[in-house]
């Protein structure tokens, strides 16, 4: 996965905004594993993955909803955002490049 920028963590927490607090863990996990193959694919064609994008966070995470940006983070967005942090501190390719 190619380094992660502000943008990426908040269009990710977009995404779990749209998905129940109990799934967000996996489609997290689904945006990383979907990143990592698109920038593998990226590196090997020099082209985007036809499906995953350019292997940033934000071209995976463009194939799912995403809500509105909040006007304030209460609770919810918040723990959105907790998700995708721990979520990027857990799985170290981010930090590559």
């Amino acid at each position: 996965m190619r380094p992660v920028q502000l943008a990426d963590i908040e269009i990710a927490a977009r995404v779990l905004l749209r998905v129940a607090p109990e799934a967000r863990l996996g489609v997290m996990h689904d945006m990383i594993q979907r990143a990592e193959a698109a920038d593998r694919f990226r590196i090997t064609t020099k082209r985007a993955h036809p499906q995953f994008g350019t292997g940033t966070l934000m071209s995976s995470a463009a194939h799912w909803q995403q809500a509105p940006r909040p006007a304030a983070l209460g609770a919810d967005a918040l723990q959105a955002y907790s998700v995708v942090v721990a979520a990027l501190l857990a799985n170290a390719s981010h930090q590559s490049s």
